[in-house]
Parts: C-alpha cells; structure tokens; sequence
C-alpha cells in the first residue's frame, strides 16, 4: 500500500511539473510580442469561433501559433466574447492582446464624404462605390433629404443605414434652424427652405457669397419675380441623374419643365440638390440687402445689383470678360 501511495505521489509531482511547464509555454507563448511586422488590418467575419479566428490570424501573421491562440483564449482570455468586424492589429502584438482587441470590439472607423451639391442619385452611386458598406439602396431617392458631411462608419454597416442618418441629420438640422431663422422671410416650412437652399448651393460654391445670394432670390420672391436660375433649368432637363454637358441655350430658358424657374412662378416643386448647412443657414439667415440680380465676374465669383440698369451693366462687362478670355 506504501509503495503504491509512494508512486501516486510521484505522478502527482511530475503532472504538476508536466502541468505547470505547460502552462508556462502557453502563458509565455500567449503573451510574448507576436511576427506582424507592420501594423495590419483583418476583417473577422461573423460566425466565426476562436479556431476560424486562430486561422485568420495565422494566415495574416497576426499569430505564429494557433494552438497557443486557442489555450489562451480558453484559459487566460476570460469569459468576454470576440467579436466580428474589421481591426487594426499593431506591430508585435501578442496573442493576448490581440484577443483583447476583438473582445473589446474597437473596430476600424471608416469614412465617406458627401459633398455639398451632390444629388440624391449623385450619393448612390456614391455609396455603392463605398467599399465596406453592404445591402442595397433604392435608386429613387428624394432629392434634397440628405444632409451633406463626412460620416463614419465600420466593415458591414448597411448602405441604407448610412442613408437613414444623413436623413435624421438634415431633419434634425432643419428643425434646429428653423426655430432660430431670421424674421420676414418669404418662406412658408422648412422643406422651402431646402428648396432654396438646393438652388443657392448650385449657384455659388463660394461661403460668403451664399447669403447675399440668398437675398437675392427672397427678394424676388417678395416681389412675386421669377427667380430666372440656371440650374434649376439644368435640372428640369437633366432630373439631377447626370451633367448637361454643355452650356444652356435660349431655347432651354424657354423649355416649359416644373423646375425652369425662368417659366415658373416661385419655387420649383423639390429641392434640385442636396444643400449643406451653410446653403440653409443663408437662407434662413440672409444678409441684408436689396439686390435683386446677380451675375458672374468671371473669377469664381458674382457681381450683385439693384437695378436692372446696374445688372445690364454688369452683363455686359461679363460678356466682355468672356469674348476677351475666350480669345473672340
């Protein structure tokens, strides 16, 4: 019996030896820094267990051993799930912070930028070509619901998703704004304020021009004139799906659409773009003046007028410019 106790306890020595030695191994295989030799990132799918992850690492040189990956997700990591998505793994980093990583969940921020002017169907096509974005978008979205700015966003988030902020964005702008715009304005909701905003974002890329640009047109609407812009005409031909392609002619100014302002009385039926807040701002927030006209000066920006003796004088001297730049 004392023989046979005698070497239950040396078994039970060498296990503990045996044991302890291979807890060791995978404590310091676990936690030394790992092969990747430049910061990296991983997209981890969904669904995937600790052996698809252990694979994916290895297979990226995030880890040199999955074994040790696995033994120290099971007995060191703790209970905290991994979980999926894309993430940057540093240079040298251990397994173990490696896991410490996909259970925390900080994935890779992406971004796309809308730019102010873009179309409804202008930020599908956009979006489409968004890398990490997924689903589909329908393709007829209204024009002018969507608030241009950067967005972030992470591997897998949903195209429509995306879409559904930049709506809850601009409405919670418009309503902001609203409250707070200037008095007197010819302006029955916020959906005409984006109207016009939409027409005075084409009009003038230049932010200190938007509000008297702005004035413009509010005053030609409290004086029942037409507010004779160019690009709604463009839109009423093209719809907002692609560039006209060359100048307007005559015969476009007298082209009977919904949107040629030049025909119509006050605003046209939708926006003609997505405005961005600066173009809403002006509108609600116009600078003060009477200037009923405006033209371009032929450096980017506008000469503004009172009269339509002024603004005729202005025209011409425009058309000048133009002949002499143009070499005629």
């Amino acid at each position: 019996m004392r023989r046979v106790l005698f070497i239950l306890s040396g078994l039970a020595v060498i296990f503990g030896f045996v044991a302890a030695g291979a807890s060791l191994w995978v404590y310091s295989g676990f936690t030394r820094p790992g092969p990747l030799e430049r910061d990296s990132t991983l997209i981890i799918e969904r669904g995937s267990g600790a052996n698809a992850i252990a694979r994916e690492l290895k297979r990226a040189s995030v880890i040199d051993d999955s074994l040790i990956f696995k033994l120290g997700v099971r007995f060191i990591a703790g209970p905290v799930p991994m979980k999926a998505g894309e993430y940057l793994f540093p240079s040298g980093v251990s397994a173990e912070n490696a896991v410490r990583i996909l259970q925390a969940g900080k994935t890779v921020i992406r971004r796309v930028t809308i730019a102010e002017g873009l179309s409804s169907a202008d930020i599908v096509a956009l979006l489409r070509r968004t890398e990490g974005l997924t689903g589909r978008l329908d393709p007829q979205l209204a024009e002018g619901t969507l608030l241009p700015e950067t967005y972030h966003f992470s591997f897998g988030d949903t195209r429509a998703g995306l879409i559904g902020r930049m709506h809850a964005a601009q409405q919670k702008l418009l309503s902001d704004f609203w409250v707070e715009r200037g008095e007197n304005l010819p302006l029955n909701s916020p959906r005409e304020a984006v109207i016009l905003a939409s027409i005075v974002e084409k009009e003038t890329g230049k932010n200190d021009e938007r509000g008297r640009v702005a004035a413009v047109f509010l005053n030609r609407m409290r004086k029942k004139m037409r507010l004779q812009s160019d690009p709604t005409v463009v839109y009423g031909i093209t719809e907002g799906k692609k560039p006209l392609g060359r100048r307007l002619t005559r015969a476009d100014l007298k082209q009977a659409t919904a949107y040629n302002t030049y025909t119509i009385k006050g605003l046209p039926p939708t926006p003609i773009t997505n405005p961005g807040r600066d173009a809403i701002r002006a509108v609600l927030h116009p600078s003060a003046s009477d200037d009923l006209y405006f033209v371009a000066d032929g450096s980017g920006g506008h000469v503004f007028a009172e009269t339509l003796r002024q603004h005729n004088r202005n025209v011409a001297r425009w058309r000048k410019l133009m002949k002499k730049n143009s070499g005629g």
